[in-house]
């Protein structure tokens, strides 16, 4: 529908012909508060306006009643909850959380001042703050007809007790104007369909974060639906993982504790306002501080949960094709890339080892897989393991289809015939085992463990987002579930794979808030081009501000341009995504082509070198690893990690940290020549050892073939790993050296490793 620039029409969809009977309950002047077992409990009144598109109260309606309930955790965090009646409780604990073991309510006591109320910790901080006086008005003619502006609610949460985040009120031209509203409930039916809140905007205030978002790294100026959906790419609106929520260079967290559908304008529909509606009838909201974007993040993983450490291997090379489809060519390929010496641990089957290709039954294809628990033995033995694709849908010609139907394990209208294709291949994936109902979920774990018991060391967690969204499910209704599936999906995989591993590793594309807990996800299905490979950096970072450790993209891009299969990716694409890729927290190369490095002979050499590179970092990235799974830090980062006060270092997205140290800049043309910036600090050239004074740009850089620019940290001791490998199996990590970055550095090429490694 063409949009109209109005909040009720864009944001709360009152322009819908279901919404023809629709009403606006409007948040008033709170009227008491108390404290109630510690938290703070305000009466407020809620306020019907005229149907219609102007906001102005309904004289003929009585005002309702609610209350609103502010929890402290620690000292950092806020939680704010309501749902619309006289008694207000939290939402229930959800699979999105995952509390901290220390993490636990701070009482508040309420003290009154002659404007409102403060709410204050043991400490003494004022938590929320609570404004009820009205401004003074100075009627300037006599026949003032102007109608009174709303009622105000000035209220200010401060997680942390430094942070003010206002609610936003007013936010009128005129008081029948509204741009958004502090918070409301709309009713529908007799029913409360769905709330809206705004929190008030700086005029120089950034936004990152809310998942894996293709989008510049700044999102102010911009309205975003949270539904995960299938991207078709990765340089669109759409996004395989939503996450509810974002961080602002205020700073503070939002995290909005939901997984219906939501719709979340920062600073777009209203300049003033980061606002969002939430198709539910409940508000729970965590508002958090720390001062500075890790110590954000801190404080959300403290909720919903801390990245694990993946095992050492899964840091080396995946290697992937859209499809392999037996062992013999397996085989073939894990001898050529040992005899060509490209350093590698993963091969991975896609689509093509089950009887049918697409047609998921969890079982190897008895003729091109005759004996696959010897064939992943002798792989092992060679240094290589395995990786299954699988999905969480049944087909209907699967052997399987009847009986996760006939015993309810599965949702499918068969009386409609709806189904879900699958875009690549057309057949009907059909039955989406419902991952809500725990005979289900146990059904679908027996068809994973004897595939891991075999020695499969991943499985890949594909589709996450797409069920039938018509139907109702175990436990909630498809349109509830769409979000929270991807959750449960890797849930369900990860703890089927922990059965068989200290370590577990999974591979998936779609996620919600938790979904952090079970790496790893990888950014879909990019385009072989300098668009996608921008694109999916841009998702990389986001997805990083959103509280993940581990993430990765398929190199170089996932399917052809013009044509999806037959449209190779350039020597170049193909060589600057490997550069960039060997700094980020896995590698793996996938697509609707060949991916294995000596089909392009032509920079086959280079790409050995720079793996060699990648296996050198290896100790690098299990400290920068370790440090992600105890803090607030993702392994790949954006620059305001390293400098928040820096307007710059919220802009950029075409660079990247790479743990504490490393910036990285990758080439994104064809020229080879960009620009790049360095934040606050001294810096030292990877290549060269030259030395820079940070904040400053370097303009107009040129990268030869086997360069992108890379800067360390002046100082800074990066360990890697002095000798050539074929496979992390070859490593002795008590081998690991230091490069020191100090004035006794002289690049690469004249460190211990540069010979290893061959790059100049």
């Amino acid at each position: 529908m063409k949009p109209s620039n109005q909040f009720l029409r864009d944001l709360l969809d009152l322009e819908q012909p279901q919404a023809a009977e629709d009403r606006i309950w409007r948040v008033a002047c709170p009227t008491a508060a108390q404290i109630v077992d510690g938290d703070l409990h305000l009466s407020v009144p809620f306020e019907a306006l005229l149907r219609g598109f102007k906001t102005l109260p309904d004289p003929a309606v009585p005002r309702r009643s609610a209350r609103l309930v502010f929890r402290a955790y620690g000292d950092d965090i806020v939680r704010f909850f309501s749902a619309f009646d006289s008694e207000a409780t939290p939402l229930p604990d959800s699979p999105m959380l995952e509390w901290a073991s220390d993490l636990r309510p701070v009482p508040l006591s309420c003290v009154v001042r002659p404007d409102g109320w403060e709410a204050l910790d043991q400490r003494g901080r004022v938590r929320v703050r609570i404004i009820t006086s009205n401004p003074v008005l100075e009627p300037w003619q006599k026949n003032d007809t102007m109608a009174l502006p709303q009622e105000p609610f000035a209220i200010t949460v401060l997680p942390d007790g430094v942070t003010p985040i206002p609610f936003q009120c007013p936010d009128t031209f005129f008081p029948m104007c509204s741009e958004s509203f502090p918070l409301a409930f709309i009713e529908r039916k007799g029913r409360i369909d769905r709330h809206t809140f705004s929190l008030h905007a700086d005029t120089n205030e950034r936004y990152a974060g809310t998942g894996e978002r293709f989008a510049h790294l700044d999102l102010s100026g911009r309205t975003l639906i949270l539904e995960n959906a299938d991207g078709l790419g990765v340089n669109n609106r759409r996004c395989y993982k939503n996450i509810p929520f974002y961080l602002s260079s205020r700073p503070y967290g939002l995290f909005i504790h939901s997984h219906d559908h939501q719709r979340l304008s920062l600073a777009d529909v209203s300049t003033r306002a980061a606002q969002a509606v939430v198709e539910s009838p409940a508000v729970d909201l965590f508002f958090i501080g720390g001062g500075h974007p890790e110590r954000i993040l801190h404080n959300y993983r403290r909720i919903t949960g801390f990245p694990p450490e993946v095992p050492v291997w899964s840091l080396g090379t995946w290697m992937s094709r859209m499809t392999y489809s037996s062992e013999e060519q397996v085989n073939q390929i894990a001898t050529r890339l040992r005899d060509e010496k490209f350093p590698c641990d993963v091969l991975h089957v896609d689509v093509g080892w089950f009887a049918e290709e697409w047609v998921c039954d969890w079982e190897f294809d008895s003729t091109r897989f005759p004996n696959p628990q010897k064939w992943i033995a002798n792989l092992r033995k060679k240094g290589f393991r395995i990786s299954l694709w699988q999905l969480p849908h049944v087909a209907k010609v699967s052997k399987l289809y009847r009986e996760v139907m006939d015993k309810g394990l599965a949702r499918f209208d068969e009386a409609t015939g709806k189904i879900s294709d699958s875009i690549f291949s057309g057949l009907e994936f059909v039955a989406t085992i419902d991952m809500t109902n725990p005979e289900a979920v146990e059904w679908y774990k027996n068809r994973l463990r004897p595939l891991l018991k075999m020695g499969v060391a991943s499985l890949k967690t594909d589709f996450g987002e797409h069920i039938h969204i018509n139907l109702d499910y175990h436990t909630m209704s498809g349109k509830r579930l769409q979000n929270l599936f991807g959750l449960l999906y890797q849930r369900a995989i990860f703890e089927a794979s922990r059965e068989f591993s200290d370590k577990p590793v999974i591979f998936a594309r779609t996620g919600w808030a938790g979904s952090q807990r079970y790496p790893l996800h990888w950014g879909g299905d990019c385009a072989c081009s300098w668009d996608g490979l921008a694109g999916s950096l841009r998702g990389g970072l986001h997805f990083g501000a959103s509280g993940f450790a581990h993430w990765t993209c398929d190199v170089p891009g996932f399917h052809g341009v013009p044509d999806f299969s037959r449209s190779w990716p350039s020597d170049n694409v193909y060589l600057r995504w490997t550069q960039t890729a060997i700094f980020l927290s896995h590698i793996r190369y996938h697509g609707a082509q060949p991916r294995e490095p000596y089909e392009y002979p032509r920079i086959a050499d280079l790409v050995r070198k720079w793996w060699r590179l990648r296996y050198a970092l290896i100790p690098y990235l299990i400290e920068a690893g370790r440090q992600s799974s105890q803090s607030g830090f993702p392994i790949m980062r954006a620059l305001f990690f390293h400098d928040p006060s820096d307007p710059l270092c919220w802009t950029l997205d075409d660079q990247f940290l790479c743990g504490n140290d490393l910036l990285i800049a990758p080439v994104l043309n064809d020229s080879g020549v960009r620009s790049v910036y360095l934040p606050k600090g001294e810096w030292v050239d990877f290549w060269t050892g030259e030395q820079f004074q940070g904040p400053r740009w370097i303009n107009n850089l040129a990268s030869t073939p086997g360069r992108i620019p890379v800067f360390v940290r002046k100082n800074a001791r990066i360990p890697v790993y002095p000798d050539a490998v074929l496979c992390t199996d070859e490593m002795d990590l008590s081998r690991t050296i230091t490069l020191v970055m100090d004035n006794t550095y002289q690049g690469l090429a004249r460190s211990p490793i540069g010979p290893m490694i061959g790059l100049t």
